[in-house]
């Protein structure tokens, strides 16, 4: 519509729908009525067609975008799976969200979960993650990670090629589903690894997987395996190596940095362990990442460096100032959590935790170990989870401010509320209640980057899905965790652990919201599978 004024004359409206335009003049009392529906029919179609641009907004919430730095008072307009629009004016939708006084940051991105189960996304949820990885251990195929979830997933998923898979699988016949599950025969091998499993304990049944090098033949089968784990989508190559540090020699493991290296991705390890502080095994990594020209990535680095974190957090340094790709990632816990058979505690663990029987906990019940049933549980229940307390809080937090380092849960499957499990469920928003509000070893700004942009980063340059994530920006995916900053807070327990966060208003996945006021919607399953080739 146009509006028109001439002298003596009472101005008019232009109807263009009703042919070659002509002007409708009326004595003053008539103009001001229609000058008034104009402007009301202008006004309306103007914010019905801004409504139409966007299925979902946020207005008023104080956006933090960590790429640009972006900490105001924003709106964000959200259409299908996208942010389209981030707004210095409020915008208009069917569906909107006022978030006044939360924070509206890009979802967490855990790189290092064990839990692709309907629990395990239920509690990472209320965590505000909306992508959940496991790249330590991965998977092999790696389209069988998340089976449990695949159909229902409230949160996106996704796994590296998980090298110990391969390894069981080649070495003794045993097909391993996903986290938390019994290795499964597969042909001869399998039955015959099954059948010695019948007539002795896990840890003999498994030996070979776990204590025998790899012969030549067996090399040429995993480097197959590893570059097909890759082929299927494998977000990285996983490598667990403390769990079959026996077993590892140079020649193994300069194959897979070979195969990191030609495919250009990165290895996710979890170093050999030495006694407390010993910095021998991520040496040893960094040296491997710097001859082959491979991307390193080092798991929960203050649960290996222990007494020694400074060392390590400046060995890392050093080897990114020589031109060595290498990342790490801290846990907020001063506990560690694994399987009673993990290989660790074949060793002598007590001297590299710097610990006793008393400081291991039976997670299912919480009682602590002598001696005595720590050798008869290991026996008897191989798979159960321990959580040994060897940490000192001034490690984590020391970890934690270190600049560039990643925040990651290490949460171990979780199967059913009976279960017990550590409360690595609560990593992310334990770091914004404790780590930011209460102790100020970060600021708002750096502890998002180190949950979001940094993980991102880390992926991207061979998992495109990722450059779309970890940012609250014009293009990126609507993946938001909303949460009010004076009231977030972890609530899980080493003997509660299966509790929400509190302070955690809504959670978007994908354009979907998934968490509406601090409550589950019903129904709503916007998780997508990740892959390394997914556009």
């Amino acid at each position: 519509m146009t509006h028109y004024k001439r002298q003596h004359e009472a101005p008019f409206c232009v109807f263009p729908d009703h042919g070659p335009a002509s002007t409708v003049r009326a004595p003053k009392h008539l103009f001001q009525a229609a000058s008034t529906v104009c402007f009301l029919l202008w006004l309306l179609i103007g914010q019905l067609a801004q409504a139409s641009d966007y299925d979902l907004v946020i207005n008023h919430g104080r956006v933090i975008d960590p790429e640009t730095r972006l900490d105001a008072v924003r709106h964000v307009g959200i259409a299908g799976q996208r942010i389209v629009k981030v707004s210095d004016v409020p915008l208009t939708a069917d569906q909107e969200i006022d978030a006044t006084g939360l924070v509206v940051a890009p979802g967490f991105i855990d790189l290092h979960t064990h839990s692709p189960t309907e629990l395990g996304q239920y509690y990472q949820l209320f965590d505000g993650v909306t992508t959940a990885l496991e790249l330590e251990a991965g998977a092999y195929p790696v389209g069988g990670y998340g089976a449990a979830i695949t159909d229902q997933a409230l949160i996106n998923f996704g796994a590296s090629a998980g090298y110990l898979s391969m390894r069981l699988l080649e070495k003794d016949g045993l097909g391993v589903a996903g986290p938390g599950t019994t290795p499964a025969p597969v042909g001869i091998k399998g039955w015959m690894t099954a059948i010695r499993y019948m007539f002795s304990d896990a840890n003999s049944a498994l030996r070979r997987s776990f204590t025998e090098a790899a012969t030549q033949r067996e090399l040429e089968v995993l480097e197959v395996m590893l570059r097909e784990g890759l082929r299927q989508g494998g977000l990285g190559i996983g490598l667990p190596l403390d769990y079959f540090s026996e077993a590892a020699d140079a020649r193994e493991l300069r194959m897979i940095f070979t195969v990191a290296a030609e495919t250009r991705v990165p290895v996710f390890v979890h170093i050999r362990r030495g006694i407390n502080g010993d910095p021998s095994g991520l040496r040893e990594v960094l040296a491997l990442a710097e001859r082959t020209g491979a991307s390193v990535h080092i798991c929960h680095i203050s649960h290996n460096a222990m007494r020694n974190i400074e060392l390590f957090l400046a060995e890392v340094r050093n080897a990114r100032s020589r031109g060595v790709d290498v990342t790490t990632e801290v846990l907020p816990y001063n506990a560690g959590s694994t399987a009673i058979s993990a290989a660790v505690f074949g060793r002598d663990w007590q001297a590299i935790f710097d610990i006793s029987y008393a400081d291991v906990e039976w997670a299912a019940t919480g009682e602590r170990f002598d001696r005595a049933m720590f050798e008869e549980y290991r026996r008897k229940y191989p798979d159960g989870a321990v959580i040994h307390h060897y940490m000192k809080e001034e490690w984590t937090r020391r970890a934690i401010a270190e600049p560039g380092v990643i925040i990651v849960s290490d949460l171990i499957p979780m199967k059913s509320r009976e279960e017990h499990v550590p409360p690595h469920n609560g990593a992310f928003t334990r770091i914004l209640a404790r780590y930011v509000r209460q102790e100020n070893v970060l600021d708002l700004v750096a502890a998002l980057e180190k949950m979001t942009l940094l993980p991102a980063r880390r992926l991207e340059t061979f998992a495109p899905a990722f450059s779309r994530k970890g940012r609250i920006q014009a293009g990126m995916d609507a993946d938001i965790t909303l949460f009010d900053p004076d009231e977030i807070l972890d609530r899980a327990t080493y003997r509660d652990p299966y509790q929400e966060a509190a302070g955690l208003a809504y959670v978007i996945v994908n354009g979907s919201v998934v968490v509406r006021a601090g409550q589950l919607q019903d129904g709503v399953f916007p998780g997508q599978r990740i892959l390394s080739s997914s556009p």
